[in-house]
């Protein structure tokens, strides 16, 4: 109550403007995008949406404040909220530009969680090419997004044809590579969203940066290695780039004229050589739930 009444206190200073009510009126048939459900899904998610719209109570909407207001409040974030002390910035580096300022959101990232139920984390799924990454941080989206867990799946080649398409596979290049992704991943797991980073990412001392800035602001970070031998990721080879490496053809391949350092302690190891991805995506869940992600054991 005593915090509540501090937000107010900063964002109202002459006190509460008088409420308007605003009622909400529930769809007699919600709407649904019906694309790829199954009829029975598509049932029971109308169900609960019919349900959660009888619900929703009738809420009081204060009128909005102005920008003098927003800006008062953000001035005195600091010292209304002593525990928000200290920047959000990155601490692995530091900015090329100097006349800027970290701009606090209103809500810690505790309150977030409070008010929306999502619980943010992100899966760092690291391993050889043809380790078998990007296919089960696939089925894991699915499986997530299917139970109602907010995810999203950032993959190496895919960040690298928008993101960082500036990119190479040097070692600087590769520093830089997951720096940046480290960042949005950050970003994302802030706000809520279990964020799947399927990157290569051979280098132990990049990914413990990577941990670094996510911890350092108490966010939740697990290493995943996807672990399989040489020789079965080479069998595999989905992309043909094996080859073209043992031809010569491809330098800087991880595996065969680079190298890759195994994670020493990961929160998860998944062999897909010996688990069917399905499983796999599975041990994924139940290591999530255990680290506090509400996560429905059956599909909505």
């Amino acid at each position: 109550v005593e915090r509540e009444s501090a937000k107010r206190a900063v964002w109202y200073p002459n006190g509460l403007p008088d409420p308007q009510p605003v009622r909400w009126t529930a769809l007699s048939t919600p709407i649904v995008n019906t694309r790829n459900y199954s009829a029975a899904m598509l049932a029971r998610r109308t169900a609960n949406m019919t349900t959660s719209l009888r619900r929703l109570p009738t809420v009081v909407a204060a009128p909005a404040p102005s920008l003098g207001q927003v800006a008062a409040a953000l001035a005195s974030r600091r010292s209304a909220f002593p525990s928000y002390e200290g920047t959000r910035a990155s601490a692995t580096s530091q900015p090329k530009s100097q006349n800027i300022m970290w701009s606090d959101s209103l809500l810690s990232t505790e309150e977030r969680l409070k008010m929306t139920g999502c619980k943010g984390a992100t899966l760092w799924l690291t391993g050889l090419s043809g380790s078998g990454k990007s296919t089960v941080s696939s089925v894991l989206e699915k499986k997530l997004i299917e139970r109602g867990v907010l995810a999203y799946r950032l993959d190496g080649d895919n960040v690298r044809m928008g993101l960082n398409k500036d990119m190479g596979f040097s070692k600087a290049d590769r520093e830089e590579n997951i720096r940046r992704i480290a960042e949005v991943s950050k970003l994302f797991t802030d706000c809520g969203i279990v964020t799947l980073t399927s990157f290569i990412s051979p280098y132990r001392e990049d990914r413990d940066r990577a941990r670094e800035i996510f911890e350092k602001d108490g966010l939740l970070f697990m290493e995943v290695h996807v672990d399989v031998p040489l020789d079965v990721a080479e069998k595999r080879d989905p992309k043909g780039l094996y080859k073209k490496a043992r031809s010569g053809a491809l330098k800087n391949f991880t595996g065969i004229d680079d190298p890759y350092e195994a994670p020493l302690n990961p929160e998860l190891v998944l062999k897909t050589h010996d688990f069917t991805v399905d499983e796999c995506a599975d041990q994924a869940v139940e290591a999530l739930r255990k680290c506090g992600v509400a996560i429905p054991q059956d599909p909505i």
